[in-house]
């Protein structure tokens, strides 16, 4: 069974580890990702949240208040195909719909599993960026 709940500060080292576990959309820029930039999304700028089965951190994601978008969504690569991602993500949209927000973006890398997975939830797929990445968007309904 899935249980999803709130992340705090103190999950942040749980976040990275996940977030280091996976093997698609690698994080390559170290520096852009801080414990002191979770930090503020999780406190300032937005809400997290922890997916866990049997009390093992399985997956986390990240929205944005400030610019209405899920910052982050990973799951540990032994968890996929489970809902875990699914359970997140409109975890996160809710939130977002919620909190104000018309319309909801995020960014994925093109041709991974991610872009396929955001196509499946029903997401808008738009143009693909210099960098690979492809943008999404999702409005209210």
């Amino acid at each position: 069974m899935i249980v999803i709940r709130e992340a705090t500060a103190a999950d942040i080292p749980v976040i990275f580890d996940i977030r280091l576990s996976v093997k698609e959309n690698i994080l390559t820029n170290t520096n852009a990702v801080t414990p002191e930039v979770c930090r503020e999304y999780l406190e300032t700028n937005g809400n997290g949240w922890i997916a866990e089965i049997d009390g093992v951190a399985a997956g986390f994601s990240i929205a944005s208040s400030k610019n209405n978008s899920i910052w982050a969504l990973f799951v540990r690569p032994e968890f996929e195909s489970q809902g875990i991602g699914k359970a997140l993500l409109n975890q996160a949209v809710a939130w977002l719909f919620t909190n104000g927000a018309t319309e909801i973006t995020l960014s994925t890398g093109a041709g991974t599993s991610a872009d396929e997975f955001y196509q499946r939830q029903g997401w808008h797929r738009g143009e693909t960026d210099d960098d690979g990445e492809v943008r999404f968007t999702r409005t209210l309904e």
